[in-house]
Formats: C-alpha cells, structure tokens, sequence
C-alpha cells in the first residue's frame, strides 16, 4: 500500500533551480534515508513532503487515512506539562475508556446481565487498543531517551534544547503515526541512545523517511536510499552501505557513458570546423552539425562534484610519550568521572565515548588545562603540539571574514595561498568575503578544520568533529586523520567515525574508564562478552600494559600500507585505461602519422610509469604480507 507519493516535484527560489521533476512513493512500513551534501535541497522535500512548504511544481498524493509525524532539525517539545504527563496525553482516550471501565466496574453488581455485557466489550477494546500496556510503554520510551524516573515529574520548560528534541521524538515514536518523517534524529543523542533508538525503530509498525548524517544509524535501520544530488532524485535499494557499493557502479557506468559522448562530441565539432567551408564536404559537415544539434547532452558525472580537499601533517615529531593522565577525577562543582588514567603514546587513535553528562567533553578541556582536574594529574610529553578542534566553535571570530579568519593566525603567508587553501575547504570567489557569523554549522566546521591543518600540530584533540559534516565531508576528514601520522584523541558519537578511525576505545563512567584495543565493532564484541561475563577484567588491563604499543604500531602500519596499495592500484589502473583508449584511437586513425607519432609517445610514457608503479604496488604488498596481520 502506498502512503503518499510525489510526482514531479520542483523547487526554485527566485529563479535558482534547488530541484525538479523529483518521484518517489512511500510503501507501507517502508524505511528510507534521503542523502544528499549540504545544501542539496533535503530538508526542503522534507517540509514539503509534510506540507509546512508548497511546492513550485508538481504534486503531492496520500493516502485518506495517513496520519504523520514530523521532527524538524533541533525542534525542541514545547509545553507547560510534567515529563510524564505530556507522554500520557498522547493516550488521552485510553485514559477515558479506562476512567470509564472504572465507573462501570462500580455498577456492575446492579445492571444485571446487559451491564455485564457492556462491560466486557469495553474491557476487550481496552485490552486490544494496548490499554494495560501504554504506562509501561511511556516507561520504557522515557527510560530509552535517558530520561529516568527521577526526571519524571519535572517540568519540559525547564529542560536543555537537546532534551526537548529528544522529547519530541519520545512523543512522536508513542503517537505511532503512519508515516513518521525525521530531520536529523541522531542530534544531541549518546551511543547507548542511538543503539535503543535503532532498536526500537527496526520493529516500528509504520514507514520511516529520515535524514541523517550518522551513517552507522542509517545501515541499521534503513533499507531503501533516496539521494538528492544536482537537482534530482535517485533510488537506491538496501542500506547506506548498499547504497555506496551502487552508486560506485553507477558512477562508473556514468563516466564511461560520458566520457565516450565527449569524444564523439569532440570528433564531430572538430570535423565540422575542418570542412564545412570545403565544397566538398560541406553537405557531411552539414550533416554532422544536425546531429550534433540534435544529440542529447548528458550531464557529467554526479560524483565529480567537488570534495574539500583536507591533510594533516606534523611540522615536528613528538617523543614516545604524549599524554599521561593519572587517577584523574573529572568534573566542575560535582565529580563526573574519576578515576581516569590514560597512557597515550606517539600514532595512537583514541576515541572517547560514553553517556551525555559523564565528563568527555571536560576530559578534553582538562587535558587542555581549561578545566582543572578535581583530583590526579594529566602530563603532556616532549615536543608534543596540540591542536584542538571545539565542537562549540568558539574559537572562530564572528566578525571576522572568512579570509581574515586564516590570514589573522599566518600573517606571514601571502593571500594567494590562503585563498588557495580555503579553496581546498570548498570557499571561493566571494565566499571568502563572508563574515564568519553568516556561515552555516557546516561551513564553520570547514573554517575550523581549515585552521587545525594549517597549524601543524601533532597530536589532534577533537570534540565531535564531524557535527555539522555532511557525509561526503566526513568521508573526507576520516581520510585525512586516517593518513595522519601524528597523535588523535577524539569525542565522536559518530560510529561510522569511530569505526575507520579509532584503534582503540576509551570508555567514561561514572566509575573511571576502560579501554578497549580495538575499533568500534571491537567494542561491541567485547562489551558483549562482558555482559555474558566472559572478559576478565585484569587479562585485558594486562594486555593493554604488554601489547598496545606494538599492537597499534603494526595497526598503523597495516594502515598505511593498505590505502598505498588502493592508490597505487587505481592509478594503474587509470593507465591501463589510458592505454586502452589510444590502442583504440591508433586503430581507427591508422593513416595519420603525425597523431600516431604523438600516441606512440604517450604510450612509450605511460608504459615507464606503469612499470615503476608496478614495482611499488610489489614492494608494498611484500611489506604488508611481511607484517604477518
């Protein structure tokens, strides 16, 4: 059964083209993510898809008996009410069916046999429209969003923004409508959070349409993929994941399609010019120039929209030892977390996790000496440099431009390479004008880790680096620190993240830390086996101590060896492409020496370049086999 479906759907401001002749249905109990980059236009179908926006063309068809729920990007609950009882109104006629139940139980015992009847027919509505489960449902839903018993009765004026939105989304997944549409529900929710949550929409009743940068959420909980680039919509079936192996094939079929087109193009055009003033070829000159007039264009390649361009390197190395924290006890009037201890060494990837309010934030700070520890030490090492990236963005001046914003911290370096490296962060022309106040959460965070790059430092502290990243920028930064050479310590909520970044897993509590040797999915695995009581605390705090630092080393390594044969890999394989394609050229063209001089030359080129790049694709993959992982 289709809910609601958009046939030929546009929108333009002012005349810019945003998108158009966009299609899609929405099935029953379907569960889709809208991708797209920033500023491709999603929450914009989003608004219109739910009608808070009208479309410039086109139209929107649902159901009679759709009902639909919306979360908009930090909307926050807004109401007067208790916690409790703003969860409990959404069974208001439960309530009165249960108040009602209540008064005939009393006059049973007097109405006789039609009473009685009555009575069980109310019960038996009751009981099927979930009326002995709905308070512990509310329980369970509050429980799920961190919100505990103890909160219950406090009232939503007084709750942080992030509370309210998660409030919102409570409400909305007791509601249970038909179609429920989510703008970023992954915002201000912890790890633990995001796990009940997806839990809890796997086994939802109704059709999910969400847009969401969390990548990990979206393979576990998403089976079809809508994404939203230049101006138009594609479907894609299965997951995130799925979705990326497609789009690959697709991209490549696109460029190959393309790529013959232009050659085509490129052949006629240059033959139309050479004799369409010869009278005798004029008529075939003609004839090409209609055909080309006529062809259809295609449209480049999707996947050669521009990328920011983003490289972390150390201007110094720094000793063995980088950080040593002791017995640290985190926290401001109160203790957070304590005790905390961390033995960091040089090219080790630490990411922090654990729930809201437990202190990682102020971990990062302490180690920065912004906040003071309320017991223990933290101890940097030799020549150690610290960069540090603030989630809250507070270290950028709003009244600054974009270009001043740089230039202000590098003085020294001519403007030419400032705007050189704000145009690897994806600023250009008139952007650069921008004062930094105009900028969205995203450009912020470019500016921001534009700035990181150029300082140079060694040792990264990052708090939640990929807020505000759309994927594609995200994929960007996971690359660059994974290509880094230095020292990482980062705050991510962000699994997909944590996954292809970290090496290891520190883990906060109210009670102190531990630390996991692996990625996330390494986390998981072992968190489990701890909860069947299968880990023995003291072997895996001895295995830190004895193998860590040798563990990490070949980790890196394994690493770094990997994506040098990726590249080494594709590059020979754009030669053999190459190759290909002047073979084909020669062959076609074999009685125009002076251009099959100049292809034999360019073969003789590429054939050097293959060779050497040959010989390092194998003395790579002998260093990898040699490291025995």
């Amino acid at each position: 059964m289709i809910l609601l479906q958009g046939n030929g759907l546009a929108r333009d401001f002012s005349g810019d083209v945003l998108f158009e002749n966009v299609n899609f249905a929405i099935a029953d109990k379907a569960r889709i993510s809208l991708v797209g980059r920033n500023g491709a236009g999603k929450s914009t179908l989003l608004k219109i898809i739910v009608g808070e926006e009208e479309p410039s063309k086109g139209e929107l068809i649902q159901a009679r008996d759709l009902t639909l729920s919306y979360l908009a990007q930090d909307t926050g609950l807004s109401s007067e009410k208790t916690i409790f009882d703003e969860m409990e109104s959404v069974f208001i006629e439960l309530k009165k069916l249960e108040k009602e139940l209540e008064n005939l139980a009393l006059t049973l015992a007097d109405g006789g046999e039609e009473a009685l009847t009555r009575y069980d027919n109310m019960q038996e509505s009751f009981r099927t429209k979930g009326g002995y489960q709905y308070e512990a449902e509310i329980k369970s839903v509050l429980n799920g969003f961190q919100f505990p018993e103890s909160m219950w009765q406090q009232n939503i004026s007084d709750l942080s923004g992030g509370q309210k939105t998660r409030l919102a989304l409570a409400k909305m997944l007791l509601e249970k409508p038909s179609l429920l549409v989510l703008d970023e529900p992954t915002n201000h929710l912890d790890i633990a959070t995001l796990s009940w949550l997806e839990g809890y929409l796997k086994s939802y009743a109704g059709a999910l349409l969400m847009v969401s940068h969390d990548r990990y959420f979206l393979d576990q909980v998403t089976t079809e993929t809508l994404e939203l680039a230049q101006g138009k919509l594609t479907r894609f079936s299965g997951n995130y994941s799925a979705y990326l192996a497609q789009k690959a094939v697709q991209l490549e079929s696109e460029a190959k399609a393309f790529d013959k087109q232009q050659k085509e193009i490129n052949a006629l055009e240059d033959y139309v010019a050479r004799n369409l003033a010869r009278a005798s070829t004029t008529k075939m000159a003609q004839s090409r120039r209609k055909r080309l007039e006529k062809m259809e264009r295609l449209d480049a390649p999707s996947g050669k929209e521009k990328s920011a361009h983003l490289v972390f390197e150390a201007e110094k190395r720094s000793g063995n030892d980088v950080l040593l924290v002791s017995e640290a006890a985190l926290g401001y009037d109160t203790v957070l977390a304590a005790p905390v201890s961390l033995d960091l060494k040089r090219g080790e990837v630490v990411a922090v996790v654990g729930p809201n309010g437990v202190g990682k934030t102020t971990f990062l700070k302490s180690i920065l000496g912004e906040i003071p520890l309320k017991a223990g030490t933290v101890k940097l090492g030799a020549n150690v440099m610290v960069g540090y990236y603030d989630q809250a963005q507070e270290g950028l001046g709003l009244k600054n431009t974009v270009l001043d914003e740089l230039w202000n911290a590098h003085r020294l370096l001519p403007e030419v390479e400032i705007r050189t490296v704000l145009g690897n962060f994806l600023f250009s022309g008139e952007d650069v004008k921008k004062t930094v106040g105009m900028l969205s959460g995203g450009e912020k965070a470019r500016l921001l880790l534009a700035k990181l790059s150029m300082a140079h430092d060694n040792f990264l502290v990052l708090d939640e680096p990929t807020n505000h990243l759309d994927i594609d920028s995200r994929a960007v930064l996971e690359n660059a620190l994974i290509d880094f050479e230095g020292t990482i310590l980062f705050v991510s909520h962000d699994r997909y993240f944590i996954n292809r970044v970290a090496t290891q897993v520190l883990e906060l509590s109210k009670d102190g830390c531990r630390l996991y040797l692996g990625n996330y999915d390494y986390y998981l695995e072992k968190k489990a086996e701890e909860a069947l009581g299968v880990v023995n605390t003291e072997i895996v705090k001895s295995e830190k101590v004895d193998t860590r630092a040798d563990d990490k080393a070949l980790k890196a390594e394994e690493r770094r060896l990997t994506r040098r044969i990726e590249d080494l890999s594709e590059k020979l394989a754009a030669i053999d492409q190459q190759e290909s394609e002047i073979t084909a050229e020669m062959a076609e063209n074999p009685n125009d020496y002076e251009l099959l001089g100049d292809w034999q030359h360019t073969l003789d080129r590429l054939e050097k370049e293959n060779a050497a790049l040959e010989e390092a694709l194998l003395e790579t993959m002998s260093a990898l086999e040699d490291l025995g992982l």
